[in-house]
């Protein structure tokens, strides 16, 4: 089976670091733009009618990565190994990715058609994605189902300190989304080094930070 990209995300992410491991975790901004074939009204007619909407993707930056039967989930701290199809990860054979995000509108461009505007991606800018399915809770929703190793292990996020510098060259709801970003440790599980200084593109941006004691400082220019 032969499957072409329907549309492409636009985020304020443009690379891998930084990214959310699951969808949901962060109030994350993006659109959803379709290929010229799909550019009409009439392919989300009812849409505007559900609240989350499931995303079918690639990982695009991925595609020459290594592939194994076994990965180290972030969650395990990055020193266990579980199956590849007992987690999230990233690096899967198919390189296929699955996300439940919220639909907050829909635009209609003169020119791109239908725009999906959408909340709590964990999508990079310009990932192909290849479906748009709608989330129907009496299908979809398992709240008392067991997360396997997901529900044995804690995790705390990061208090997040912004100088006012920084604060004051993004929109409020930029900020927000950042922040809230941040929170969620973006650095590799096994890294904890105080002094190490990291650096991601957000909005335009490079957004440079470390992480002491729990509290994460960005760090100004």
């Amino acid at each position: 089976m032969e499957i072409l990209p329907i549309a492409h995300f636009r985020s304020p992410l443009t690379s891998k670091f930084g990214i959310p491991r699951q969808s949901g975790l962060a109030a994350l901004a993006g659109t959803v733009v379709f290929e010229p074939p799909y550019r009409q009204m009439d392919a989300v007619r009812g849409l505007e009618d559900f609240d989350y909407v499931w995303l079918l993707w690639e990982f695009s930056a991925n595609r020459e990565a290594p592939k194994s039967l076994t990965v180290r989930p972030p969650r395990l701290g990055g020193n266990r190994r579980m199956g590849v199809f007992a987690t999230r990860s990233p690096f899967r054979p198919n390189n296929l990715g699955l996300s439940c995000v919220r639909l907050t509108a829909i635009d209609h461009d003169t020119q791109l058609g239908p725009v999906l505007r959408v909340s709590g991606a964990d999508l990079m800018d310009g990932t192909p994605i290849y479906d748009v399915k709608p989330y129907v809770a009496y299908a979809d929703s398992h709240p008392d189902a067991r997360s396997g190793f997901v529900d044995q292990t804690e995790w705390h996020q990061l208090q997040v300190v912004v100088p006012p510098a920084v604060a004051s060259q993004l929109s409020a709801a930029d900020l927000q989304s950042l922040r809230e970003l941040l929170a969620l440790d973006p650095r590799p599980r096994y890294h904890d080094d105080a002094q190490r200084v990291y650096g991601m593109p957000f909005a335009g941006s490079d957004v440079h930070f470390r992480v002491e004691d729990g509290v994460l400082y960005v760090l100004e220019h």
